[in-house]
């Protein structure tokens, strides 16, 4: 129904501004909200960052803009926009700027780290559309610099990620705040308990609308993993990005030290990387994002907390240097790149202990994270000789090496033009040292049979039986029953056959599982002597 912004029935001043963007058809949540805000119904949106939500909301509020916007008019705001995060009430201020740019509305940013002062200025010159974080705008409403009473429409954006950071007082509040008789829309990736809890409380009979979840994981990013110890991580990491050659990468880790350890590892071996978490101050985190959007380090290492709220575009890469602890999490990291309708990969590196919590994730985000194999050492090789030979081709290119002519020439009396640009590209390279990663062989040759055999710790004495052991590897591996093979059951042990393909999948979700009220283990059955 909604091919284009056209359908909307939007001022033409907002769709000069969506062209001149290069925006051309609605994403689905755009689709799905706008039309039910520009009726002014109150919005739950189900959707996570990527998906255009800013302009879903973004477009409504600035045609909702009283006629008086522009010169000479009320200098209190008319609508109200709540996020989580520093960075993305600037970045929201500046999408709404862009789309707006025609329009005459000022968003003004008003976040914690910044002057009060200067925002206090700002706020008294006037501004239709204040974008901010809870804490400083209940701290406006304290010191009455920012005026509440003309506030028509009111935006939670990201409510589920202001629930995790502890603001939901303070949105609680900064609601109570606000004019009965207004419009309310709550954005949200996931939805909590206690985000339902607002919508009944603060919100009259509002429209759902959502991206469907098999959606939610966007279709241009390539997700694959690859199986590791964890001693290897840091190793498989890096032959990763030397064989990929990402432009920028996003790292994500658990917790503060494992990103202060791989940053750390990074840098030591010559890699152009950062890290932000929590711990580090404002100014630093400004200054590594500034960087990272730059170019000037090609890599950024965070935790989930401190990367809340981060576009960049450019993100060609995102790797999960720990798999996230739920699905929501992995939506919510892959979903920085694949951004601006570019191509993107997610990388996850998990190990044999994490099978179990990868499929979870699969079958919650309704996706699937396919298998492969870490590149082999002549790969790398390969990859760095290409990098470096890309690299002199530029400075041919360019010019840049005609100072070192006398040089060359006074090296070619003695050698062959082909030693002498051997020896340059050594001194470069190196003494090539890719450390060795050893393989984690699941005990079949996958591919070369159709079905393998699964040995399992559990039998006829623990009053088992053939339908128990498909039942619980269908449901465990979440496999149609049809895929499982022959089933053997002894007195204290069971021969299990499954598809090739499946045998991870199986052993991942299958090992370590109760049966029966019995803690089963299964592994690849021994190949016959």
């Amino acid at each position: 129904m909604y091919k284009n912004f056209h359908d909307f029935d939007i001022s033409d001043k907002v769709l000069v501004c969506l062209s001149e963007m290069g925006f051309e058809e609605p994403t689905p949540i755009q689709k799905a909200a706008i039309p039910q805000a520009l009726k002014g119904k109150d919005i739950i949106g189900q959707a996570q960052t990527g998906t255009g939500k800013t302009a879903a909301f973004g477009i409504p509020l600035l045609e909702q803009r009283p006629p008086e916007q522009g010169p000479g008019a009320s200098r209190y705001p008319y609508a109200l926009v709540l996020t989580p995060t520093r960075e993305l009430a600037v970045q929201v201020c500046e999408e709404m700027g862009k789309i707006g740019a025609r329009t005459g509305v000022c968003c003004l940013p008003v976040y914690g780290g910044q002057s009060i002062e200067l925002q206090i200025r700002s706020l008294k010159k006037g501004a239709g559309i204040v974008v901010g974080t809870p804490g400083r705008i209940l701290d406006h409403i304290r010191r009455k610099t920012l005026v509440l009473r003309e506030i028509r429409t009111v935006v939670l954006d990201e409510a589920d990620e202001m629930l995790n950071m502890g603001f939901i007082e303070d949105i609680k509040k900064i609601l109570g705040e606000i004019p009965e008789e207004r419009q309310t829309m709550l954005f949200s990736a996931t939805m909590p308990g206690e985000i339902l809890a607002i919508a009944k409380n603060y919100m009259k009979k509002p429209v759902h609308v959502s991206v469907d979840a098999g959606q939610m994981v966007v279709a241009r990013i390539k997700q694959v993993f690859y199986e590791v110890r964890d001693e290897d991580k840091i190793k498989a990491l890096t032959r990763l990005l030397d064989v990929e050659g990402p432009a920028l990468t996003l790292v994500f880790c658990h917790t503060k030290k494992e990103v202060d350890e791989v940053a750390g590892k990074l840098q030591q071996m010559g890699y152009p990387a950062g890290a932000i978490h929590g711990d580090f101050t404002q100014g630093h985190r400004d200054e590594m994002m500034r960087k990272f959007k730059k170019g000037e380090i090609d890599i950024l290492v965070a935790t989930d907390v401190a990367a809340r709220g981060l576009d960049v575009p450019d993100v060609s890469h995102v790797i999960n240097f720990s798999i996230p602890q739920d699905p929501e999490g992995y939506i919510h990291r892959i979903g920085r790149t694949g951004r601006a309708g570019k191509p993107g990969i997610a990388i996850t590196l998990v190990t044999p202990r994490q099978y179990r919590q990868l499929r979870l994730i699969e079958q919650s985000a309704k996706t699937l994270i396919r298998k492969e194999k870490l590149p082999g050492k002549a790969e790398v090789e390969k990859a760095r000789q290409d990098d470096l030979a890309a690299g002199m081709e530029e400075i041919i290119a360019g010019g840049k090496h005609a100072a070192l002519y006398p040089l060359a020439d006074r090296l070619s009396e003695k050698h062959s033009a082909r030693d002498i640009a051997a020896a340059a590209m050594h001194m470069v390279l190196g003494d090539v040292n890719i450390e060795e990663i050893e393989e984690i062989r699941s005990g079949y040759d996958e591919g070369k049979k159709d079905h393998i055999r699964l040995f399992m710790t559990i039998g006829r004495k623990d009053r088992i039986k053939v339908e128990d052991i498909v039942r619980s590897i269908a449901a465990e591996a979440n496999i149609p029953v049809r895929k499982i093979g022959k089933i053997a059951l002894y007195e204290t042990f069971s021969f299990v056959e499954v598809p090739a393909g499946l045998a991870d999948r199986v052993i991942g979700a299958v090992n370590d599982s109760i049966i029966k009220g019995r803690k089963v283990k299964i592994g690849p059955a021994r190949k016959k002597a």
